[in-house]
């Protein structure tokens, strides 16, 4: 940025130079009004007389030097180096980073940061230095994990740090089915050094590359009405905190701390270990079919109460819903004899002739590709998300094109029927597809003996809000429930045993790196947010999940914000805990700042 500034100061003093040419000799002084009326005179009678033409020529011929004698002024003071000289001109281009700066985004790229101080320490003596270290300079050290929340919660200009050195399993209790472990841990990682014991994790999220410690304090979850988000495997922890030290927490040492902390977006204390309560490890089959939301108002309350695990995809513009459900393989029948109806090449063959029929089309119009035959790839090699990421990528904001993009996914899932078994830890997880803006909202559904049928009005009446304002919405819209926790900041807290939670997941893809397009997608995105919170989110007391709520820009919006967060969440204990664990907020960043206000804030 400064060689930037100096270049420009440089180039005004240049020009300075040029058009004012100091000590200049005075004008001489003007001739007397009959000596000019003589010249005048002379000058008519003498010389034909000069056309415009010719004084307009010479002023265009002085600019053309002018432009040459500053551009060869330039090229020769700012020479480009010898070794980039076959590099094409560009119109913009970045200065580059100094080496000690590091740029660091979420998975989706849509937050990044760059800052200088990124600590990844070993063990957690050289943690606790370094938390205590930072906090008598004032430094800041965010905690970040895996960088996949979609808001980019862990990330922090100022600094922060990384345990992903700190990944061993420290102790398995394979009699109380516990294990106790450093939070840089990932979780696929993690399941395949208990899996020998005969042991796994009670629940999982879509996917396994979040650290331990990441994935406990945003409140993730996976699904099943039965089951509690994956705070609440934590029955003891660790915390490094600024004021305080290393502390030690569970029900039985400070019980309000560790119940708030579990959740604590990191922002009490830097998670070093905790200890989980696993359960036996199974085989799980996994039932997939389609129905309509018709169909499953009858057999709603059936589903939840029966199933280990469940799941409804919906596909926007169409009544399909496609439903997933997991359970313990039985030790008397054994596991389904089931032969599918459609192959795997079956299956994909209405979303592979939507792309050669698309991509026809858009060549045809000259619209975002001109590459020949020859440089398209195999598609046959594609997964069904890849390549319907490279559909929504030749028009991504088309509600037509999007809607047929849809179709070709509900034929997909329609060929798909059928079971599938295998380890808890391969059945459960989802391919997401790539790159994506994602909103997921947590509401309460009822209890699990009787369901308010809440859930399912929230879908009908997000579809129709999609179809109504001809929104551009891919599919699917996931929906997932939980038990409910027992951690207060959490969006599925509740004192009651027997509360039910639904979360509901919206989407938009980031399916191409050309920066206007992913604006354009970006903006309607939030277009599509913004319907379902002024139209859904009060109406259902619908909160957003940690990892995906975005800080609103206007003032009044963020006030909004805030009022909302603290009439359903303990807003005043918890930034009670960050004044007396972390004083100097050097754990806290812009998104728990704008949360949560602090008149003291540093």
């Amino acid at each position: 940025m400064f060689r930037s500034l100096s270049l420009k100061r440089s180039f005004k003093t240049h020009l300075k130079t040029l058009i004012h040419c100091p000590q200049q000799p005075p004008p001489p002084p003007p001739p007397s009004p009959v000596l000019f009326s003589s010249i005048r005179a002379l000058s008519t009678a003498s010389s034909p007389p000069s056309s415009s033409s010719d004084s307009e020529l010479r002023k265009y011929l002085g600019y053309t030097a002018l432009l040459a004698f500053c551009g060869v002024a330039t090229y020769y003071s700012f020479p480009f180096p010898e070794n980039a000289k076959h590099k094409k001109a560009q119109l913009f281009r970045y200065s580059p980073l100094p080496e000690d700066l590091h740029t660091v985004s979420n998975w989706s790229g849509t937050h990044e940061v760059q800052t200088r101080h990124f600590h990844q320490p070993e063990n957690l003596k050289q943690l606790e230095e370094l938390v205590k270290e930072s906090n008598e300079k004032r430094v800041k050290l965010r905690p970040v994990g895996s960088g996949l929340s979609p808001n980019g919660i862990g990330l922090a200009r100022g600094g922060m740090v990384n345990l992903a050195l700190m990944d061993k399993v420290l102790e398995v209790d394979k009699e109380k089915k516990r294990v106790r472990v450093q939070a840089g841990i990932r979780v696929q990682q993690l399941v395949d050094e208990i899996k020998d014991y005969g042991i796994t994790l009670q629940n999982f999220a879509s996917i396994r590359e979040q650290q331990i410690g990441g994935i406990l304090q945003v409140g993730a979850h996976g699904t099943g009405a039965k089951l509690p988000p994956i705070d609440e495997q934590i029955i003891s922890m660790k915390l490094v905190t600024p004021a305080k030290g290393t502390i030690e927490l569970s029900k039985e040492k400070d019980p309000e701390l560790f119940y708030l902390a579990r959740c604590g977006l990191g922002g009490l204390g830097v998670v070093a270990e905790v200890t989980i309560q696993c359960v036996e490890r199974q085989e799980l089959v996994e039932h997939t079919t389609v129905s309509n939301l018709k169909d499953l108002k009858k057999n709603h309350k059936k589903m939840l109460s029966e199933n280990k695990h469940v799941k409804y995809l919906y596909i926007p513009y169409t009544d399909t819903v496609v439903v997933v459900t997991c359970n313990p393989v039985s030790k008397w029948r054994g596991p389904p004899k089931f032969k599918p109806k459609h192959t795997t090449d079956e299956a994909m063959q209405d979303i592979r002739e939507l792309y050669k029929e698309s991509l026809k089309k858009y060549r045809a119009r000259d619209i975002k590709t001109k590459s020949s035959d020859s440089d398209e790839p195999n598609i046959n090699e594609f997964s069904f998300t890849e390549l319907r990421d490279k559909l929504l990528s030749l028009d991504p904001l088309n509600k037509d094109h999007v809607m047929k993009v849809n179709h070709a996914e509900a034929e997909f899932w329609r060929k798909s029927e059928g079971y599938r078994v295998g380890w808890s830890d391969d059945i459960l997880g989802f391919d997401c597809g790539g790159q994506q803006w994602v909103s997921e909202t947590c509401f309460p559904a009822g209890t699990l003996s009787k369901p308010s049928m809440k859930d399912l009005e929230y879908i009908e009446e997000l579809k129709k809000l999609i179809e109504t304002n001809e929104l551009p919405a891919p599919a699917p819209i996931e929906q997932r429930w939980t038990a409910r926790s027992q951690s207060p900041m959490s969006p599925a807290s509740s004192s009651a045993e027997d509360d039910i939670f639904s979360w509901v997941g919206i989407i938009m893809y980031l399916p191409t790196m050309d920066a206007r397009q992913r604006k354009e997608i970006t903006e309607e995105f939030f277009h599509y947010r913004h319907l379902t919170q002024s139209q859904l989110w009060d109406k259902y007391s619908a909160y957003e999940h940690w990892a995906k709520i975005e800080v609103p820009k206007d003032k009044e919006e963020l006030e909004a914000l805030q009022a909302r967060l603290k009439a359903r969440f303990p807003v005043d204990a918890y930034n009670k805990a960050r004044r007396e664990l972390d004083p100097n907020r050097i754990l806290s960043n812009n998104i728990l700042e704008k949360l949560f206000p602090l008149s003291d804030t540093v």
